[in-house]
């Protein structure tokens, strides 16, 4: 279990590293601005579920997995990079709000789809280690590790959804179908920016 006395010192953990720029954020934040905050929901609520399940998974022993076959880590660090850079495709080239077909034609992130982004997606890697190492004792039992899961759960989907309504805000602002555009290239710019860890690690 969590220490009492880490778990102040966790909960800040959590709210810092769920609320400050990353993938997951920024693209709730595109979600905001072109779809508004009722379609982002299943892509907030998959987020924070997802990544919980990921931080059980982590914690049960899946960690030293990658410690015996660090091929597999590998693979998926490629694979979340190939992934977060069509994610930002898909972003820069979002049709501009107002057109006719928009509506139609796109659709927001779903439930599933956010959850299983969860295991390609760098920062949450980070997330979801640094708490479990740094936060639970190195003998820990998985209801340990599922009481921190559910923590993170309960601060990470609030601090992800102001993200969205951070995009609804943008919404209002961005009038003109070259802001939207304009808008859309900067945080695809942004996305991609967010494989730095990969890069340089």
């Amino acid at each position: 279990m969590i220490m009492p006395e880490m778990l102040a010192g966790f909960m800040l953990y959590a709210l810092v590293t769920s609320i400050t720029p990353g993938p997951n954020n920024m693209m709730v934040l595109a979600s905001g601005v072109n779809f508004g905050l009722t379609r982002s929901v299943p892509h907030i609520v998959g987020i924070s579920i997802g990544f919980s399940i990921m931080v059980v998974l982590v914690g049960a022993g899946l960690s030293a997995v990658f410690d015996t076959y660090p091929v597999i880590h590998d693979i998926l660090r490629c694979v979340g990079a190939v992934y977060l850079v069509h994610l930002a495709w898909r972003i820069a080239t979002s049709s501009p709000l107002g057109r006719a077909d928009d509506r139609t034609a796109q659709r927001p992130m779903g439930f599933l789809a956010a959850a299983a982004f969860q295991w390609v997606n760098p920062k949450a890697w980070i997330m979801a280690l640094g708490a479990i190492t740094t936060y639970l004792p190195q003998q820990t039992s998985i209801m340990g590790v599922a009481v921190l899961a559910l923590i993170f759960a309960v601060v990470n989907a609030p601090c992800v959804g102001i993200w969205a309504i951070f995009g609804v805000g943008l919404r209002r602002l961005l009038t003109k179908p070259s802001y939207v555009g304009a808008f859309n290239i900067t945080m695809a710019a942004l996305l991609v920016l967010s494989l730095y860890p990969i890069v340089i690690s």
